[in-house]
């Protein structure tokens, strides 16, 4: 990855033939994204699915929220960045900047006193 200025990004993907766009680049914004609320306070925002059913979301977890019923992570693992606030899996708490890899076939109960704000990968499926 380079340090170009995002001008300067525009003008050598120009020049490339791109039109200010990369080759199989794919982008989203979190607040342009459809919003799905899963559970009372627990919203949903897809952000990216591949052919695979490889899949990239942004969690949002009201204060106070819980998931209703038990995460089973299936077909394959999911993994968890905290973006914000302080996320726990019914055993500990993860605070902001935490990464979590939960292997297929793993469950918890997702919830947050605090609230928080998760980015969640399912590389699998």
């Amino acid at each position: 990855m380079t340090a170009e200025t995002p001008k300067a990004a525009q003008t050598a993907n120009t020049a490339a033939g791109t039109s200010g766009q990369l080759p199989g680049y794919v982008w989203s914004a979190v607040h342009e994204a459809p919003t799905r609320e899963l559970f009372p306070g627990i919203r949903l925002r897809p952000l990216w699915r591949g052919e695979s059913g490889a899949a990239a979301q942004v969690l949002e977890m009201d204060p106070h929220t819980c998931w209703e019923g038990i995460d089973v992570h299936e077909p394959g693992p999911e993994e968890v960045f905290v973006v914000s606030g302080v996320f726990n899996d019914g055993q500990r708490d993860y605070p902001a900047g935490s990464f979590i890899h939960a292997p297929a076939g793993s469950s918890h109960i997702p919830q947050t006193t605090t609230g928080c704000t998760l980015f969640v990968f399912y590389p699998e499926g």
